[in-house]
């Protein structure tokens, strides 16, 4: 009796050996289970990509490679699908989204790495201007006195003419009475300097005081003025000057003419300094500023140069195309430029010492922008900045990064897919063991 158990607990044993292997691990000894196989394919792009035999893959249409055969130790410099996960949990200093890329994956996508650093960036700006007068030196001449004009110097519009030149003569009845009254008062004084009382002596003075100070209110010349007093004999018409240099841009004065106080007679205007009105859209305002030098052109003259100066940028926006006014000032001392003409502005303005990127290295979704930094090793991670300026390729940064990190430049889009799913993969491992999923950000 014995004997028969006995016989069956050995042929129990035999019988079970294959399964006890198995569950252990060991291989049966089959050819598919040998660990020196692959158990399928991936996409080298995307590793959560898999498939039991070769092909394409379905996200980006790359060849895909064999798996790495059971137990063996990923290859130097290949990333371990599950590594990711585990430094984030263990380090607890990285940001939500970080991955590890491998080298040769970041030569496949065409990672470019560049540090951040304090550059000095030149933001230019091209504009199109119109030549117009200063109207600083802008003289509308006209007689304080009815009369007529009796004779006119300056015949024609765009004459020239200079500090003292003669413009018109005007005969006015009032002009011919202050004069004749001026001569009484000079008489009236001479006959009271000899008076014993002293308020006498002064009253003379007084009347010709104010009698010459009509007119000089009345725009008479000092010239003429003392002309009178040498003479003694009032002038039928008086002759006005003109008070600075410049160009006759307006003639309504014609011999004959009656004219009333206030009336308009001649426009004179200094052209040998001019000013541009240029148009300057809205997000490049922070960029020009009073004071700032620029370079002016014309179509008609290629190669030649002129230099400007900004004086003004005018306080109000055209809604319709959304520019602001910027007045510079230039010298005409040749009289090249003439008002009404169209010119081509270009002002430059620099940012000394900006700490920047470049602007392929920012990832702005509309919410936000990121860009991401090299830890080393392998390891990028997503961060959030501030930008500031753009000029020249580059772009400043407020805050979120310090100079001496290292940030992706070229296929940061890229390296965003691979965080976005890394997110999606943690959060779908936290959902699996009953915690709630982290929400992947849009």
């Amino acid at each position: 009796m014995r004997r028969a158990i006995f016989i069956l607990m050995a042929a129990a044993v035999v019988a079970l050996a294959p399964l006890a292997c198995d569950r252990a691990g060991t291989p049966r000894g089959g050819a598919a289970d040998s660990p020196e196989r692959a158990t399928g394919y991936h996409c080298p792009m995307h590793p959560e990509f898999h498939s039991d035999k070769p092909g394409a893959c379905g996200i980006c249409g790359m060849n895909l490679v064999p798996d790495a055969p059971p137990g063996a130790k990923p290859a130097a410099g290949a990333p371990d699908e599950h590594a990711g996960h585990a430094t984030e949990g263990t380090t607890g200093q990285e940001a939500a989204g970080a991955i590890t890329v491998s080298p040769e994956k970041q030569q496949l996508i065409g990672v470019k790495i560049v540090p951040v650093e304090r550059r000095d960036i030149v933001r230019e700006i091209r504009t199109v201007g119109r030549v117009e007068v200063d109207e600083r030196s802008l003289e509308h001449l006209h007689t304080k006195v009815e009369g007529w004009v009796e004779k006119l110097y300056v015949n024609t519009t765009g004459q020239r003419v200079r500090r003292g030149d003669p413009l018109y003569e005007v005969y006015s009845p009032k002009l011919l009475s202050a004069q004749q009254e001026y001569l009484i008062a000079l008489r009236a004084r001479d006959a009271l300097k000899n008076a014993s009382l002293p308020e006498t002596r002064g009253s003379g003075d007084a009347l010709v005081e104010s009698a010459r100070r009509r007119l000089e209110l009345w725009d008479v010349p000092a010239s003429a003025i003392r002309a009178l007093e040498r003479t003694g004999r009032p002038s039928k018409t008086l002759t006005f000057y003109s008070p600075v240099d410049g160009v006759v841009l307006e003639k309504m004065a014609v011999e004959g003419l009656r004219v009333d106080q206030g009336t308009d007679l001649l426009t004179v205007a200094d052209l040998s300094r001019l000013w541009i009105l240029a148009d300057v859209y809205e997000y490049e305002l922070p960029f020009v500023h009073e004071g700032q030098e620029a370079a002016v052109s014309l179509s008609y003259l290629p190669g030649r140069a002129f230099q400007g100066k900004v004086l003004y940028v005018y306080p109000t926006l055209d809604e319709k195309t959304r520019t602001a006014k910027v007045r510079l000032e230039i010298p005409n001392p040749e009289g090249i430029l003439k008002p009404g003409m169209f010119a081509d502005v270009r002002l430059e303005s620099a940012m000394r010492g900006a700490l920047a990127v470049p602007d392929s290295a920012i990832l702005d979704s509309g919410m936000r922008q990121v860009v991401f930094v090299s830890l080393g090793a392998g390891r990028f991670e997503p961060r959030q900045v501030r930008p500031g300026r753009r000029a020249e390729g580059f772009t400043e940064i407020l805050s979120g990064l310090r100079s001496g990190e290292r940030v992706v430049a070229a296929a940061a889009f890229m390296l965003d897919a691979e965080s976005k799913l890394a997110e999606a993969a943690a959060g779908a491992g936290h959902a699996g063991h009953g915690g709630p999923g982290k929400p992947v950000e849009k």
